[in-house]
């Protein structure tokens, strides 16, 4: 039987389920570049790039080993632009009896991979995404009967599954996490290692001009790009963040600095997303550096909790919850996004730091995605659908399954609390303890009223009292309302004033 075997963008592993026991003789890999996908939101330039180039090297070394590669190139004459039109065109090019595909990790591509089922004489196999650590079903299992799905019950679960960190049944150290060590802001003498250069091969350059060409006005800078798109670049990049970054990472991994989108986090999501490697080996990775007094518990175990914990519990999140979550809009929140989270032009520099860094390296760590340009759109009442886009366009790493939780649920309460306890609002204080940004900035973070005030001071406590009603009875919450309550009327009153005007002038002038 001729097999035809579909690899995605993001699924470029050699070890992918797909490809388990494909036979050179018969069957052949179909990988295609379709303009659907690119603009179905306008990906920021170096994200495109990231994943053409991988793509395109991924093929080249399966051709490498023999392998039949069907790969259809965007400015492919005949290219329909989408996946079904030319997983159509191959099934008529090779006449092929059965196509087998790893489950899409997105769930509106699964749906359409999924009516591929009703084509005549055609066989579908879909298998399951065999590179993470928890699979789909067992995290179902694992979610079945609880009252709450709390990702440290998870977190625990996994750690006990897989045994790392654990020494009988007891966590290494005698904690299973040590999160209140991961939160120092960066001393001032404290050396920052500067990012790994990967050098753009051929292949990426040709792809820089296609999109420079075909997307000029899509988000971001196009240069300088310094990602890896080969597996062997990606280990490289691994390889340095244990050498170089997991030493600290552990101490300064919420910390932020102006001019800095890595300090030391290891920027690996996206090699893992579009799996140029896996959770189990960067986490096994961490563990030998351990093991060997490389890198001290805190740091190791704040690793492993953010890929073994987190990325595997938003992952199990997404898919028990769709389709609809993403309609949930738990404050009404409405208002459209800002122009500046476009264009960076904000006098808030703390945005604007988060937003330059972003447009020109299509990243930025969470704290300054969930605590920046987050926490102004969940106290602004920026309306979810248009910030979750936004991070779904400007993000190397943002894929559907992993982004829209994190911006929903995390960075803006959209759900209710289905993920989080309590929203993750912060007024100036907290920014300017984290980072340096204040001092350079117009604002000054702890006046809450006035001319100089920080807006997130007076947007804090503006969002507590519109909201007061649905978030007054959350038990993480008493103590802010306590605080709340300590405020006289009067107080109030113009916290709620310089609110509503710079909110208003948020919709006109911005």
């Amino acid at each position: 039987m001729k097999t035809l075997r579909l690899i995605m963008g993001d699924q470029l592993s050699r070890d992918i389920s797909t490809l388990a026991d494909l036979d050179p003789d018969h069957d052949l890999v179909l990988m295609v570049e379709v303009e659907e996908e690119i603009t179905a939101v306008k990906h920021h330039k170096q994200k495109i790039v990231l994943i053409l180039s991988a793509m395109r090297h991924f093929a080249d070394n399966l051709r490498a080993e023999g392998i039949n590669v069907d790969y259809i190139d965007l400015e492919e004459e005949g290219n329909t632009g989408s996946f079904s039109g030319e997983l159509m065109r191959a099934l008529k090019r090779h006449q092929v009896e059965k196509v087998i595909v790893t489950e899409p990790s997105e769930w509106r591509v699964l749906q359409m991979i999924r009516e591929c089922s009703s084509i005549p004489g055609i066989q579908l196999e879909i298998r399951d995404d065999n590179r993470f650590l928890c699979s789909k079903e067992a995290f179902s299992r694992w979610a079945s009967g609880r009252k709450t799905t709390r990702m440290e019950h998870f977190y625990r679960w996994m750690r006990r599954k897989t045994g790392w960190l654990i020494n009988g049944d007891k966590p290494e150290g005698g904690k299973w996490n040590f999160d209140a060590m991961n939160r120092k802001a960066l001393p001032r003498n404290l050396e920052i290692p500067s990012r790994r250069q990967i050098k753009p091969g051929e292949i990426t350059k040709e792809v820089m001009e296609l999109v420079e060409k075909r997307f000029p006005g899509h988000f971001g800078d196009l240069k300088p790009f310094a990602w890896a798109v080969t597996r062997e670049e990606a280990l490289e990049c691994l390889r340095d963040f244990i050498a170089r970054r997991l030493y600290w990472f552990g101490d300064y991994q919420d910390a932020m600095k102006s001019g800095e989108h890595i300090i030391f986090h290891s920027a690996l999501s996206p090699y893992l997303n579009l799996g140029l490697l896996t959770p189990r080996e960067i986490c096994l990775a961490v563990i030998q550096a351990y093991n060997q007094g490389k890198a001290p518990l805190h740091s190791v175990e704040g690793f492993l909790r953010q890929v073994m914990g987190w990325r595997e519990y938003i992952r199990g999140f997404y898919w028990i919850h769709m389709p609809g979550y993403q309609k949930t809009n738990y404050f009404a929140a409405g208002r459209a996004l800002p122009a500046f989270y476009w264009t960076g032009k904000t006098d808030l520099n703390c945005m604007r730091e988060a937003i330059e860094t972003t447009r020109r390296n299509a990243y930025a760590h969470h704290i300054q995605r969930l605590m920046i340009t987050g926490n102004f759109a969940l106290l602004a009442g920026i309306n979810p659908a248009e910030v979750e886009e936004w991070y779904l366009i400007v993000y190397a790493d943002a894929f559907e399954w992993v982004e829209l939780p994190n911006t929903h649920s995390m960075a803006l309460f959209a759900d209710g609390g289905l993920l989080s306890s309590k929203p993750y609002a912060a007024s100036g204080a907290y920014i300017n303890r984290m980072s340096d940004y204040c001092s350079s900035c117009t604002y000054n973070p702890k006046t809450r009223i006035g001319s100089k005030a920080c807006p997130f001071n007076y947007l804090y406590w503006n969002f507590l009292m519109v909201n007061e009603e649905l978030l007054r009875g959350n038990p993480r919450m008493g103590l802010i309302y306590k605080n709340l309550d300590r405020m006289d009327n009067e107080h109030r009153k113009l916290i709620k004033e310089q609110a509503e005007d710079f909110l208003a002038r948020l919709e006109s002038e911005y």
